[in-house]
C-alpha cells in the first residue's frame, strides 16, 4: 500500500518502506504518523519483526515512533533559552498561531506530542473549508501549515508532550515528558481533544489491532474486500464512512441516535444515504469486543436491549473528543466542567473576573485565567468545532499576545 501523495514533511525523495504483520498494532503507529506527517510509504505484510526501510542500506529493526522519527531528522532541540510565545499542539489552531506569530517577529516554538495536524489531520477531505470547493486532505492542510511555520522560522518540536506548568515572574515554565523545562514569556494552548474512548473491555487490547479511532486514513487502502463498521453520528464518522467506502466492499455505521440530522452536516448525510455500499444501524451501540491477537467481531446493542454479534476485523470509532487539558490540573488556569478551558468573557461572573486574575484590566479573549496564556480551537470552552474557527482563533490569539507582551514588557 502506498500512502496518498501529499507534500513530504521533511522533502524526501526516497519512498520508506514498512514490513510487518496487519496484526501488529506497532505497524498500525507508524502507517498513521507517517501519513499523518505527510510522508510517502509503502506497506508489506510480513511474518515476524517489523522493519522500516528508510533509504538503501539503512533499516530500522522493530523501531517505535520517536526512533521513526528521529532517523527521519523530524526531532530537534530547543535554541533559544526562552522565547516569546510557546504553543502547545499542532493542529490547525496551533499552526495558524505559529505562523502568524513567527512572520510578525515573535520568537515561537510549536510542542507537538506526536504528528502535525492534530485531529484535523485525519480527516480524509475537508470540504467546507474556505477557498477548496473540491476539498482538502487534513494531511496536505497541514503540511503545507508546516512549510509555511518553517518558512517564517519556527521551532517545532515533536514527539514533546507538556506534563505539568508552572506559571511565575510572568512567564510559563512548563515541563515536558522528558524532563526539560521550557520557557516562554506568553503560551497558547492548542492541545485540541483526545477521541473518546468506547470503555469496553479489551478496547486497549485491539487498538491497531482492528479498532481504531477517527478516520484511519492509513488503514482505509487495506480494507479491500472488507465489511468494516464506524460508531458515531457527527462530521467526523461521516467523513470516515465515506473514505473508507472508496476502499471497503460494505461499511456500515452505527449511530446511537435514531437519526444523523442532530450532528452531520447535510452534505454528508445525503452523500451517505445515496451511496450503495453504505449502511446506517440507529440506536445502536457497541457494546462489546472479541477476538484473539485481532479483533474478529463486535456486539451491537439495539434500543437498549436487543443483542447480536457481527463479524468484522476493522472498527473506526468517531464519537467526539475529550479536551487535553489535564498538564493545567495543578495551575490557576479555570477549566468546565467536561476540562476545557475558559477564557475572555465566560470568566465574568457578573462582571468580575475569578478571584485568581490579579491584573487590573478583565482577561482579554481567547486569554484564560491566567495572564498571557490563551487558548484556541477545541480545546477552548464553547469553541465551534470547526477548521475554519480554529485556524481564525489561532490567528486571533496572536493579536492578543502582542498586546499583552506590549502591556507587560513595554
Amino acid at each position: 500500500m502506498t500512502s496518498p501523495k501529499n507534500v513530504s514533511a521533511n522533502k524526501r525523495q526516497d519512498t520508506i518502506k514498512l514490513r510487518g504483520s496487519k496484526s501488529d498494532a506497532k505497524g498500525y503507529e507508524m502507517r498513521d504518523f507517517l501519513q499523518r506527517s505527510g510522508i510517502s510509504f509503502e506497506w508489506e505484510e510480513q511474518i515476524g519483526t517489523l522493519t522500516v526501510e528508510i533509504s538503501a542500506g539503512k533499516t530500522l529493526d522493530d523501531p517505535n515512533v520517536t526512533d521513526l522519527a528521529r532517523a527521519l531528522g523530524l526531532v530537534i532541540e530547543p535554541s533559544c533559552a526562552e522565547y516569546d510565545v510557546s504553543i502547545y499542539g499542532a493542529g490547525p489552531a496551533g499552526l495558524s498561531a505559529a505562523v502568524y506569530a513567527a512572520s510578525e517577529g515573535l520568537s515561537t516554538v510549536l510542542i507537538e506530542k506526536h504528528a502535525v495536524g492534530g485531529q484535523a489531520g485525519t480527516t480524509s477531505n475537508i470540504e467546507n473549508y474556505l477557498g477548496f470547493p473540491e476539498g482538502l486532505a487534513g494531511v496536505e492542510l497541514a503540511s503545507r501549515a508546516r512549510e509555511q511555520a518553517l518558512k517564517f522560522g519556527v521551532e517545532i518540536l515533536m514527539m514533546r508532550e507538556g506534563v505539568k506548568a508552572e506559571f511565575q515572574d510572568n512567564r510559563i515554565h512548563a515541563e515536558l515528558a522528558n524532563g526539560k523545562i521550557m520557557v516562554a514569556r506568553s503560551n497558547i494552548c492548542a492541545t485540541g481533544v483526545e477521541w473518546h474512548r468506547l470503555g469496553l473491555e479489551r478496547e486497549q487490547h485491539f487498538l491497531g489491532s482492528g479498532l481504531y479511532y477517527g478516520a484511519g486514513v492509513s488503514e482505509a487502502p487495506l480494507c479491500k474486500g472488507e465489511h468494516v463498521y464506524v460508531v458515531g453520528g457527527g462530521n467526523s464518522a461521516g467523513q470516515a464512512v465515506m473514505h473508507l467506502a472508496d476502499h471497503a466492499d460494505q461499511v456500515t455505521m452505527v449511530v446511537r441516535g435514531p437519526g444523523l440530522a442532530a450532528s452531520m452536516s447535510r452534505y454528508l448525510q445525503e452523500r451517505i444515504e445515496k451511496t450503495s455500499n453504505v449502511s446506517v444501524i440507529y440506536n445502536a451501540e457497541i457494546t462489546a469486543l472479541d477476538g484473539d491477537d485481532r479483533l474478529s467481531r463486535i456486539e451491537l446493542t439495539r434500543d437498549g436491549e436487543k443483542t447480536s454479534w457481527w463479524n468484522t476485523g476493522r472498527l473506526f470509532v468517531a464519537i467526539g473528543g475529550v479536551p487535553h487539558t489535564e498538564w493545567a490540573k495543578d495551575t490557576d488556569i479555570i477549566r468546565d466542567k467536561a476540562g476545557y478551558i475558559v477564557t475572555g468573557p465566560d470568566l465574568l461572573k457578573n462582571g468580575k473576573p475569578p478571584d485568581c486574575w490579579k491584573l487590573n484590566r478583565p482577561p482579554h479573549f481567547l486569554e484564560s485565567s491566567v495572564p498571557g496564556s490563551f487558548a484556541a480551537g477545541d480545546v477552548r470552552h464553547r469553541s465551534i468545532k470547526r477548521v475554519a474557527t480554529a485556524v481564525g482563533e489561532g490567528a486571533m490569539a496572536v493579536a492578543f499576545v502582542h498586546r499583552y507582551l506590549s502591556e507587560t514588557y513595554g
